[in-house]
């Protein structure tokens, strides 16, 4: 009789934890982009089977980067991520299925998040597995030591690690439409289009706040001359070579485009125009010490920059920002054009 009520009570058990994993399946299979299925995803887990640490590891050397940004984006997941090293991941986990420890978790303890002291006693690792390889894992760290012992069996979170990889699939699908639509494909900078959305954002803000806001419009000198001489290999490495400084260069508040050709777009809120004079003159004196590389030969290049702001009265729209800048800029390479006669 009481093996049959221990078998009737893993039975009603097994139940409830399919319920529960039910419900959680069902609530991230609709979800559209990386960081809200992997905020949802954690705080359910944590939720439903009262667990004190869940977090993600992404493995570094991973084609998906725009995952990790886009993670990285989140304050939640920011102190719930680990970017771990492929040699480091792959030493501890050997294949897809999950792995339970509660004995030497000190080699485990490099897929802890930066900076994060998790004082678990056992661990459940799920890999993640995205076209059929393993990015990462989904990590489960419990106080108790017999929470995931490795005897358990591990069936519902290989069922869990299956939904999850079908809707990181799902996910990057979408994610990879919204790139290839907002994004320039050379520098993987926002485009034009996004550019003129996020300046009416800004501009508005600027305007409800009576904060400053100051915009930049940068090209490069003689851009075509680059083109001609050395070749358009060499202008896309130098386009390249240009996005990659000038984000390097400004605040992480800032914000850089490739608006068109040899066109850059920086806006620069709570910035006046004196304070952009000064991120232009940064950029003017670090392009000029720091050619760009092609064949092992250094090339040249300058800038020219277009400045605008909204403590300017006449300035009324975002497009009236947008068009001072241009003028901003004609009449800079005009001078330098004069300059060059002379």
């Amino acid at each position: 009789m009481c093996d049959i009520e221990e078998v009737l009570s893993n039975i009603s058990a097994n139940e409830e934890i399919a319920k529960k994993f039910f419900e959680i399946e069902a609530c991230i299979l609709t979800i559209g982009n990386f960081k809200d299925l992997f905020e949802k995803l954690l705080l359910l887990i944590e939720e439903k089977f009262s667990i004190p640490h869940v977090w993600i590891s992404i493995v570094r050397e991973n084609a998906v980067s725009y995952l990790i940004e886009a993670l990285e984006s989140s304050p939640m997941l920011k102190e719930r991520l680990n970017i771990i090293k492929k040699g480091v991941f792959f030493e501890l986990i050997n294949n897809r299925a999950p792995v339970l420890v509660n004995e030497e978790l000190k080699p485990f303890y490099r897929f802890l998040p930066k900076n994060q002291k998790y004082f678990a006693k056992s661990l459940a690792v799920v890999p993640l597995v995205l076209d059929g390889v393993v990015i990462g894992s989904l990590n489960l760290g419990d106080f108790s030591e017999s929470r995931f012992q490795p005897d358990l069996d591990t069936f519902f979170l290989s069922h869990l690690a299956v939904k999850i990889s079908i809707c990181l699939s799902n996910v990057t699908a979408r994610e990879e439409l919204t790139y290839l639509a907002t994004r320039d494909p050379l520098t993987g900078l926002l485009n034009r289009r996004e550019m003129e959305k996020m300046l009416a954002q800004e501009f508005s803000r600027a305007t409800r706040y009576g904060t400053p806001l100051a915009v930049l419009l940068i090209d490069c000198d003689d851009f075509k001359l680059v083109n001609d001489t050395y070749g358009h290999n060499c202008g896309d490495i130098a386009l390249h070579y240009l996005a990659e400084q000038i984000i390097g260069i400004i605040r992480n508040d800032d914000m850089v485009f490739r608006s068109a050709g040899d066109e850059f777009f920086v806006i620069l809120p709570n910035q006046t125009s004196k304070e952009a004079s000064k991120v232009s003159e940064r950029l003017q004196a670090f392009f000029k010490a720091h050619p760009v590389k092609f064949e092992g030969s250094p090339i040249p290049i300058s800038i020219s920059c277009g400045i605008a702001s909204t403590r300017d009265p006449e300035i009324k729209s975002p497009v009236a920002l947008l068009k001072e800048a241009d003028e901003q800029l004609y009449k800079t390479k005009k001078g330098k054009d004069l300059r060059s006669v002379q």
